[in-house]
């Protein structure tokens, strides 16, 4: 007998609760951001907000289906289950924090506030999850398979995100390695780093490096699989080349780095706490992932 399915509630800590955390009382929050001619009264109402779409999208889970509820900090210790429907409701970055952590589990975004956030993966509203989840269960919700990002080190440690992955230096050093695609030659760089991204990506971080390049290099669709990379800032010097700056990588292609740093990190869609730890002479791979994250539409 299958189990039923379970929904899964992904959220994140208000910046009124950062507010309480900090300061302790609402009237000391207050207090804190009317002394710095802000008022409070948004921050709370956006926290309202997230609170009731949260309760209108529990409410409208089927009675028969398993309920849970796990907050962005706490992502990397949550065991999501095959059944599962997977719920984010908040930001669109709050999608690309869950990705790497599923395995083809729908993912229905549920705005909670509109005309602040995007919308490009939060695309619906609370209202309509009565009637999307059931659809996202049995596969009716029409939506995409979004292009994901994986590195690999050669100690076996990966890494996967939506929109993309950062390796470089975990401070403001300077970073040194070899860089070079799976089949050439590798350039020596020094930099303030790489970034390889998608095609959702290339709406967020990854879209800033491609303006300040002056657009040259054509972006990918996210459900496009293809990738495109960039270095940030790369220093010329007797002892390191700035020829290879920026790229594209198709499905079975992959940019090879090996660090030459004293370490070096990755993280993925900026979840620094769940980031690959690489020394001097450790090599790690970034190219298209083995997966997708379904998105409902």
């Amino acid at each position: 007998m299958s189990l039923a399915p379970r929904a899964v509630l992904v959220h994140r800590t208000t910046e009124y609760e950062e507010l309480l955390a900090r300061h302790g009382t609402h009237g000391q929050a207050a207090y804190f951001l009317g002394s710095r001619g802000r008022d409070i009264a948004e921050v709370a109402e956006r926290h309202h907000r997230t609170l009731r779409a949260l309760a209108e999208v529990a409410a409208a889970v089927p009675a028969t289906w398993r309920q849970a509820r796990v907050e962005r900090a706490d992502l990397d210790r949550f065991l999501f289950a095959p059944e599962d429907v997977v719920v984010v409701v908040g930001q669109d970055g709050l999608v690309a924090n869950a990705a790497k952590y599923l395995d083809g589990q729908p993912v229905v975004g549920i705005d909670t506030d509109p005309g602040r956030n995007p919308g490009v993966l939060v695309r619906h509203r609370a209202a309509d999850a009565r009637k999307l989840l059931p659809a996202a269960a049995a596969g009716r919700a029409a939506g995409e398979e979004l292009t994901m990002v994986a590195a690999v080190a050669d100690d076996t440690q990966r890494l996967l995100a939506l929109n993309e992955i950062y390796l470089g230096p975990p401070g403001h050093q300077t970073a040194r390695y070899r860089l070079a695609p799976d089949t050439g030659s590798a350039e020596a760089q020094a930099s303030s780093g790489v970034l390889v991204g998608t095609g959702t990506g290339a709406t967020g971080w990854l879209r800033s490096l491609w303006l300040q390049r002056g657009g040259g290099l054509a972006l990918p669709a996210p459900t496009q699989r293809q990738l495109a990379w960039f270095v940030r800032e790369a220093w010329p010097s007797p002892a390191t080349g700035t020829a290879r700056v920026e790229g594209l990588l198709g499905p079975g292609e992959a940019l090879r780095l090996t660090v030459e740093s004293e370490r070096l990190v990755a993280f993925g869609d900026g979840m620094e706490g769940d980031a690959l730890d690489l020394t001097w002479g450790q090599t790690v791979r970034i190219g298209v992932a083995d997966r997708a994250l379904r998105l409902a539409g």
